[in-house]
């Protein structure tokens, strides 16, 4: 039942990049929080902080596809080198400017925006590597591991940023992520070159619109991204949040932060517990199942009146991201020619960028027009009802086999 920790043990260039991603990953963390932070006491402006958000966002969205073009032309490992070292320029730039007292929101937002241009480059090159690190039957394991870093450093991360600030400043969290990259720069160092394969033909660059119109042919590939935007998009209750803790459980924003966190104890706990994963080999079902729990979960927390029984729910739903997650990571690592994962990859990045910002919206929006509660619950069941006609449309993709990949 516990995580397989098989990639650990047979692939020591898997440990490394898996270590140094960790300890990179909270520091980056720590240093989102510490911007914000920084960010509110310049300006005393919550709009000015919401900025911070939008500042990554775009960048991560416009350079998501063409950071996986790129990764599918040049050595990965060089890619993913670089933008680490870019990454650690900026976390260098932001503790020296600390240092020195030089305390201007344009700067922070420049850097802000500068570090999520340097994640869109080093994702879809870090994560297209890994198939050729492990053998297909380990991607399970290797993707549920990589979720579990993904989520401790979303929880561990503010905190520790929160204490670090706290004790001693901005510059201290600064200078702890520069030296949190230096994990990922090791892990980066110590790979192989790993030119992507673009088969016995002549080399030529890849366009992202290669990529779009390779996904637009691969009906299983473009099912996870769809199921994955009916989950994140119809039941995404998270901008209601501050709404329901004063409405339904009379609290304040100490309840606030427990509903926030609720969803990522869950998926912590989805992969902690996640050996069992491995063993499943109809993938495209697995991920029909874990979003329609999702959507269960997310309509169940809509009528709850119990704040501790809501946060159940909310943990049950954090699950179920993970599980879905894990299959559909490799689904598209297995099942995608290696010239494309970066490409793809790259789409990936700007659906999980993108789809919960349009669900914050679409949720406010309908519980403007009618309560939180109708927002919650009907985009629980709306969930259900995408996906369960999504899997009723595409009967293939429920009989999608590990065995035998079909993309």
């Amino acid at each position: 039942m516990f995580a397989d920790l098989t990639p650990l043990r047979t692939s020591p260039d898997y440990r490394r990049l898996w270590c140094g991603n960790t300890i990179s990953w909270m520091g980056q963390q720590m240093t989102a929080l510490a911007v914000s932070l920084q960010v509110y006491a310049i300006t005393r402006s919550t709009f000015s902080v919401g900025l911070v958000g939008l500042c990554s966002l775009v960048p991560l969205v416009v350079f998501g596809l063409y950071g996986g073009a790129i990764a599918d032309t040049v050595d990965r490992r060089k890619l993913g080198l670089y933008s680490a070292a870019g990454a650690t320029a900026m976390s260098v730039t932001l503790a020296g400017a600390a240092l020195a007292g030089y305390h201007r929101v344009w700067l922070l937002y420049t850097v802000v925006a500068l570090q999520a241009v340097c994640f869109a480059m080093n994702s879809p090159a870090r994560t297209s590597m890994i198939p050729r690190l492990l053998p297909t039957e380990q991607l399970p394991a290797a993707n549920a591991l990589n979720s579990l870093t993904s989520n401790l450093g979303l929880m561990g991360g503010p905190m520790l940023g929160g204490v670090i600030v706290g004790l001693w400043g901005y510059q201290a969290a600064y200078l702890i992520d520069v030296v949190a990259f230096s994990g990922s720069l090791y892990a980066m160092w110590r790979l192989p070159s790993m030119r992507p394969d673009q088969g016995e033909g002549p080399r030529r660059r890849a366009s992202v619109l290669d990529g779009l119109r390779f996904l637009a042919t691969r009906p299983n590939l473009r099912m996870t991204f769809f199921s994955d935007l009916a989950a994140m998009v119809l039941a995404q209750p998270r901008a209601l949040f501050p709404a329901v803790a004063v409405l339904w459980f009379a609290g304040d924003a100490k309840t606030v932060g427990l509903l926030v966190a609720a969803p990522a104890v869950g998926a912590v706990l989805g992969g902690l517990f996640s050996g069992w994963l491995g063993g499943i080999r109809r993938h495209g079902l697995a991920i029909l199942l874990a979003v329609a729990s999702w959507g269960a979960a997310i309509a169940c927390f809509g009528l709850a009146r119990n704040l501790w029984l809501g946060l159940f729910f909310l943990a049950v739903a954090g699950c179920a991201d993970t599980v879905s997650m894990v299959f559909r990571s490799t689904m598209l690592q297995a099942a995608t020619p290696d010239s494309m994962r970066g490409r793809l990859q790259g789409v990936f990045i700007v659906v999980v960028a993108g789809g919960p910002r349009l669900g914050d919206f679409l949720a406010g929006s309908v519980s403007d027009l009618t309560s939180p509660a109708t927002a919650i619950i009907g985009g629980g069941l709306a969930c259900i009802l995408t996906v369960t006609a999504l899997g009723l449309g595409r009967r293939a993709f429920a009989r999608y086999d590990a065995h035998d990949p079909q993309p």
